[in-house]
């Protein structure tokens, strides 16, 4: 009987504005009690379900699994409840650990100080048990712990991810400036497309970049679960983990993949040097078969018959000069959606609102989304296939 088996609150962390995406994913993944909170999502299970959660979710960015929570009003405080936890049942002794740390509003302003009284809490009861210590530091490469403190209220996890899971590990030519994996997922998901295509719809990205945006809807399209692209994760070394469990998990999920999709997935760039960055990634990912790559101009695109989701990622400009010329840019797009794309559902993500005000369209719905420090916009726009009373579409 090993600690994969117990239970505890299960805290899956991601960017705000994204809990929501978050939710319906656990929850399709079988759990069903989900919290949402400002910046995550709290379910209930076993570090056996944080294998299975860092390898299906899309949308998270860190599984962690509760240790403790305790009140500690100073770093004295911290530290002796700290040493009470049985680390010895889940770092080896001959292992390696790292501490992160969050603190907001305590007498310890200093994340690093904070994480360190933890780092030697552990230290110091292995050390009193045993004489010895396994090794610390700032790598990912052994048990990862992670303390929030706010307060005087502190929680200790286990970060079951370490390396965060928007890193899937197929995007090893970014490009110039590339959507976060989880970001693009988000999108994609806000856009309805994982029903679309079960119908046999579209998903047609112009401007791709390095492509994270089709490959994501790709990944969905086909069930592929995200996490079957990395080799490690953080609860490889908690003590009691088993390589057959993971691969049994591994097996199910290559089982699960739908080896053919109904519709079609296009996506095209003006630059030659992106589309082959998002051909390599594409293969990467294992859904290169699935995506037919062009280098055109957006307006050139094809947008096949039927319904289906169209998505554009433009640039926002940082200058004034850059703002000037994509004002033709998001008027050009305005212009693709209502000649070429009547009967899809249109989408811009952009961090430029003024710039979005160019592209000349009633929008159906605007979802506020964080792209690092920018906050931006993905706008929605119904595209209709005929007219509408009183005019061309809108």
């Amino acid at each position: 009987m090993t600690k994969f088996s117990d239970t505890a609150p299960i805290l899956v962390t991601c960017p705000r504005d994204m809990p929501e995406y978050l939710q319906a994913e656990l929850t399709r993944l079988g759990f069903s009690r989900t919290i949402p909170l400002d910046a995550g999502v709290e379910v209930h299970g076993s570090l056996d379900d944080c294998m299975r959660l860092n390898l299906w979710v899309r949308t998270g960015h860190r599984v962690l699994f509760e240790l403790k929570r305790f009140r500690a009003f100073d770093a004295d405080e911290l530290y002796r409840e700290a040493k009470r936890i049985a680390w010895e049942e889940y770092i080896p002794a001959d292992g390696y650990f790292r501490v992160d740390a969050s603190v907001r509003d305590t007498t310890v302003n200093d994340a690093r100080f904070a994480g360190l009284r933890v780092k030697d809490a552990v230290a110091d009861r292995f050390t009193g048990l045993t004489g010895a210590r396994p090794d610390s530091g700032p790598d990912t490469s052994g048990v990862c712990l992670f303390l929030h403190w706010r307060e005087n209220r502190a929680t200790l996890y286990l970060d079951t991810t370490g390396e965060p899971l928007p890193r899937r590990g197929y995007r090893k030519r970014p490009h110039k400036a590339p959507m976060q994996e989880t970001l693009a997922a988000a999108c994609v998901l806000a856009s309805g497309w994982p029903g679309l295509a079960a119908e046999g719809g579209h998903f047609i990205a112009p401007m791709c970049g390095s492509g994270t945006l089709p490959i994501e809807a790709a990944l969905m399209a086909m069930n592929g679960a995200p996490g079957l692209l990395r080799d490690e994760f953080a609860f490889m070394r908690v003590v009691g983990y088993t390589p057959e469990a993971w691969d049994d998990l591994l097996g199910q999920a290559e089982d699960a993949e739908v080896p053919e999709i109904k519709g079609r997935i296009i996506a095209t760039d003006h630059d030659p040097e992106a589309i082959e960055a998002a051909r390599d990634n594409a293969r990467l990912a294992g859904v290169g078969d699935f995506i037919e790559f062009q280098v055109c101009d957006f307006t050139e695109t094809e947008v096949p018959e039927g319904p289906g989701v169209v998505m554009l990622n433009p640039e926002y400009g940082m200058r004034l000069g850059e703002i000037e010329s994509l004002k033709a840019v998001y008027k050009g797009i305005g212009d693709f959606f209502k000649r070429r794309c009547g009967g899809k559902a249109g989408f811009i993500f952009t961090g430029n609102m003024d710039l979005a005000k160019c592209v000349g369209l009633r929008t159906k719905r605007r979802r506020v989304f964080w792209n690092a420090k920018i906050e931006c916009r993905l706008l929605e726009y119904e595209l209709y296939a005929g007219t509408k009373k009183g005019g061309g579409p809108q």
